[in-house]
């Protein structure tokens, strides 16, 4: 009799729970308690003290609330949190409230940051229950495409508050571009995210701006950059780094003339590999390494030398996609040391 090495999928409908989920959520079930009855025996231990005017303790434990579940990662957890009595007459009411486990927490947190995820993945609202309940079980309650449609407004205020928030407070030095394309969400004429992300003198990063465009056009990144300038972003930074779409470039130039530019070594040095067989590309990679981590442009022009007498002769093409762009490839190389924080991107 041949065995058979292909393992049995858990049933969807949930009539065989999966063990080992089992096990997850009851353990789960058994650590909220503890946490949640931990706070309420430091709730107990600061009226310890206090009494009644018989000479009673004035909060005590008084039950349970109905139990309920929590919907989390692993699906929903059965929990039940305690309540207190207070016997003083008069004074305001002792309450005890879990921070574990607010009155009306109905999804962990992890829940809610699956459900974006999700909806980038090309789920629409009128599916999230179905995808939702594979992921999480059948009882994957209360997460239905009117709750989708709420938490869709929500994003959708805080990323207008994002948008609006003002660039002026900090000296932006360098600047990252790039255009990131999804499959998803996207109509025939909006084909990508333009992102930029900005370096202050201290090295400190964040995303600057984000929008949807024509896949890389001058038009969509003017649009951003002059957005970038509107709120604050007035003064030019010193260097800008990207790939080679010329959209971007073209922008640049408009809007903050007077930046620098450099190419991005990531995508350069993608676009040299590809042309190498694989067996050569890992020495190769080490060798073009070699240049944007050297410590001075002396010794990085020497490694630049290195990459094209070694290549040159039988891997022509991929060595001149490096060549065509060495002056701005090195463009780092002309700034101060103290501005020197990352040489890759």
């Amino acid at each position: 009799m041949t065995k058979s090495t292909i393992a049995p999928l858990p049933d969807p409908s949930g009539s065989s729970p999966d063990p080992l989920t089992e096990v997850l959520r009851s353990g789960a079930r058994r650590l909220i308690e503890q946490a949640v009855e931990a706070e309420l025996t430091a709730l107990l231990a600061a009226h310890a003290g206090e009494t009644t005017g018989d000479g009673r303790s004035r909060v005590v434990r008084h039950g349970y609330l109905p139990e309920r579940e929590v919907m989390t990662g692993i699906g929903p957890v059965p929990v039940k949190v305690p309540r207190v009595r207070d016997r003083a007459a008069g004074a305001e009411k002792v309450r005890f409230t879990s921070s574990i486990l607010p009155p009306y927490l109905r999804k962990a947190k992890s829940v809610e940051e699956l459900l974006p995820w999700l909806y980038l993945k090309g789920i629409s609202s009128g599916d999230f229950q179905e995808a939702l309940a594979a992921l999480l079980g059948p009882n994957a309650a209360g997460l239905s495409s009117t709750t989708i449609s709420r938490l869709k407004a929500a994003w959708w205020g805080e990323y207008e508050r994002w948008q609006r928030r003002d660039l002026g407070t900090r000296r932006i030095v360098y600047i990252w571009a790039d255009g990131v394309y999804f499959r998803p969400r996207m109509t025939e004429d909006r084909q990508c995210v333009l992102v930029l992300i900005g370096a202050d003198e201290w090295g400190r990063k964040e995303v600057l701006g984000l929008t949807d465009g024509y896949r890389e056009s001058t038009q969509s990144w003017r649009e951003l950059l002059f957005d970038l300038k509107r709120r604050g972003l007035s003064r030019a930074p010193e260097l800008a780094i990207g790939d080679g779409a010329l959209g971007f470039w073209a922008a640049l130039r408009e809007v903050f003339g007077a930046t620098r530019e450099q190419r991005c070594w990531v995508h350069k040095t993608g676009n040299v590999l590809n042309a190498m067989p694989k067996s050569v590309q890992p020495k190769a990679k080490g060798h073009l390494h070699d240049i944007w981590q050297a410590e001075t442009r002396v010794d990085a022009e020497a490694a630049f030398e290195f990459f094209v007498g070694t290549y040159g002769v039988k891997y022509d093409k991929a060595v001149a996609k490096l060549v065509k762009d060495r002056d701005v490839l090195l463009a780092f190389y002309d700034f101060p040391a103290e501005h020197s924080h990352d040489r890759s991107q």
